[in-house]
């Protein structure tokens, strides 16, 4: 596994860890140790791959004696635009098709819609 570290706090006193973890942006409690981090999150991309779904960040804390797994998701939608007279995704465009999306003219229409 990939990890990458960076503590936030003030002079020793530690009140957070981000880190990355196989691409996954995590924040944990500096109390939870390494191998228990790897091991929610191993267990946290099992559960959401079967579901079909993607990780955005995982938050990790302590209360009490329980670790508390908060776990975002990416969000599914995906921007759709038309040029020329197809769909497609902008990751799909060519050079030209995102030239051509970067030079639209977009309408103001604050004004035209009754309040």
């Amino acid at each position: 596994m990939f990890f990458a570290e960076k503590q936030i706090g003030i002079g020793n006193a530690v009140y957070k860890m981000d880190m990355l973890i196989t691409g996954i942006p995590v924040t944990a409690d500096p109390q939870i140790t390494r191998q228990e981090i790897e091991s929610i999150i191993a267990e946290e991309r099992l559960l959401w791959l079967s579901a079909g779904k993607q990780i955005a960040r995982v938050e990790l804390s302590l209360e009490d004696e329980e670790i508390i797994v908060k776990t975002v998701e990416k969000s599914p939608i995906c921007r759709v635009r038309r040029i020329t007279g197809y769909l497609s995704n902008m990751e799909n465009f060519n050079d030209a098709k995102r030239d051509e999306l970067n030079a639209r003219y977009k309408n103001d229409i604050r004004g035209l819609i009754n309040d």
